[in-house]
């Protein structure tokens, strides 16, 4: 079993059927599955998207500054983490939403010892705000956080995608998934595990990466007790 993980949720997966904005059943059952995992003493931080309420490459195609419209998304992940720590605390499962941008009223800073301190006391953590720098990914934010706090892998929680295949399954029926696949290929073949900067990251920290459905009730709780669901994404010398 892993003792500390880093899980990625993208934002699209709290709106639930919706198009847009905070689904609350849907957050509740997420903070359910996350329970599950934290009852096994494993110490969890979670990075979150904010596509499912804004993204900066869609304020850039609209003509905005991108830095602008990245920071937008950033203050996205803050509401995203907020929602997702009340439905955990409400689970009674404690929480600490910790931001790099400074929002003091509704979120603790992000300072490292502060974190494996939390960790150290069994809470919970919600990872808000990305890098904190416009062009970067919430992915690379996942990267980043799991090479810092010495995580023993990333769980990539996708909406509704089994693992890593070769192509789109959405557009191609002939898709494949990889069961194991190195990080080199995934950088060769372009895949979309995740973006390239958090991908060549992990490979540079020796960070394994497992992309699996989080649609699926229990597959949290199989990922942490390394059954064989999904795509792992192994480094390589």
């Amino acid at each position: 079993m892993y003792k500390r993980v880093i899980l990625k949720i993208s934002g699209e997966a709290l709106k639930g059927d919706g198009t847009y904005g905070i689904h609350p059943i849907t957050v509740k059952n997420i903070a359910t599955e996350i329970k599950e995992i934290y009852e096994l003493g494993v110490q969890i931080g979670i990075v979150v998207g904010a596509g499912n309420l804004w993204r900066g490459k869609t304020g850039e195609e609209l003509g905005m500054d991108r830095a602008q419209a990245d920071y937008m998304g950033m203050l996205g992940t803050i509401m995203n983490g907020l929602a997702l720590q009340d439905a955990l605390e409400t689970l009674e499962v404690p929480t600490r939403v910790m931001t790099v941008l400074p929002v003091s009223a509704v979120a603790e800073p992000y300072i490292r010892r502060k974190a494996m301190r939390h960790f150290e006391k069994g809470r919970v953590l919600i990872f808000s705000g990305g890098t904190g720098s416009p062009f970067f990914s919430t992915d690379t934010a996942a990267a980043l956080r799991a090479a810092e706090l010495n995580a023993d892998i990333i769980l990539m929680a996708k909406n509704g995608i089994e693992g890593v295949y070769d192509k789109d399954p959405k557009k191609f029926s002939d898709a494949k998934m990889y069961h194991h696949i190195t990080q080199l290929e995934v950088l060769k073949q372009k895949l979309e595990v995740m973006d390239q900067t958090a991908a060549s990251m992990c490979g540079e920290n020796k960070i394994d990466i497992l992309v699996f459905n989080m649609n699926k009730a229990g597959n949290m709780k199989k990922a942490v007790l390394q059954e064989n669901i999904g795509t792992l994404v192994k480094w390589e010398e």
